[in-house]
């Protein structure tokens, strides 16, 4: 796993720890992919500030240094994603490596909260916004809200809007989640149908791009017994009974 740090500098550099070595306390990131996003190679090479991406690093970087972490991770950036072999291993590892971190920041630009003037500080202009965000529309957005124990939504501007506990409600009435699965419960409580049922509003529909969500694995894994269930229910074509929304395929973008 690589995390990248601040430097004195200003910039960043990424360091890859081996398991055993992985530090106990880091922050990580969960976004949609947009244009010119910044890559392994960019980031290497030293061209990852001429991209539009960049800022969202810098975002994460920032924050995890607000609440004294002195490691993040971002996906697009952390994996090198032109080895096959790392980027499939790295999708085995999402959800432990969500599971684990101390902070998960949710960066929705979609979603905006200029900094108010209000003696309270209160500005709620935002959630119907919120609620319809793309951001609930990707695949992955399912084990990030799960796994992590800690999330936090930021706006455009970056501004905190709120946290998994805070903005709970608004949460399940998107997702479908049941509130004792964000309050932490443990995936053996669910069953695999019920797990799926939680995937209706994704566009991660394909089977095979489901196979990729930890999430539908019993401790966060995909097991032979899961796999032959989707197999199973996906002959019968009743694995969605609902109408699915979009036809996306993120692939390894994870967008």
């Amino acid at each position: 796993m690589r995390l990248l740090q601040h430097n004195n500098d200003g910039n960043f550099s990424l360091t890859e720890f081996f398991e055993g070595d992985i530090p106990k306390k880091y922050a990580i990131l969960s976004h949609r992919w947009g244009a010119e996003e910044v890559t392994f190679k960019d980031l290497t090479d030293g061209t990852s500030k001429g991209k539009a991406g960049y800022g969202k690093i810098q975002f994460c970087g920032e924050q995890a240094r607000r609440d004294g972490l002195q490691y993040f991770w971002v996906d697009t950036c952390c994996i090198d994603k032109s080895n096959a072999v790392e980027l499939q291993e790295a999708i085995n590892s999402m959800f432990r490596w969500y599971q684990d971190a101390t902070k998960c920041y949710v960066y929705l630009p979609d979603v905006s909260r200029p900094r108010t003037d209000s003696a309270d500080g209160s500005n709620e202009d935002w959630e119907p916004t919120f609620r319809k965000s793309v951001w609930f529309s990707r695949g992955w957005t399912l084990q990030e809200l799960i796994a992590p124990a800690s999330v936090d939504f930021f706006s455009e501007e970056g501004e905190l809007l709120g946290n998994k506990a805070s903005l709970e409600r608004h949460i399940c009435e998107v997702t479908g989640i049941p509130v004792s699965a964000l309050r932490g419960s443990p995936l053996s409580d669910f069953s695999v149908a019920e797990r799926l049922s939680w995937t209706r509003i994704w566009s991660l529909l394909k089977i095979r791009n489901l196979a990729h969500l930890s999430i539908l694995g019993p401790y966060g894994c995909i097991t032979p017994q899961v796999r032959i269930f989707l197999k199973a229910r996906t002959h019968r074509r009743n694995l969605f009974p609902w109408r699915p929304c979009g036809t996306e395929d993120p692939g390894p973008r994870r967008d």
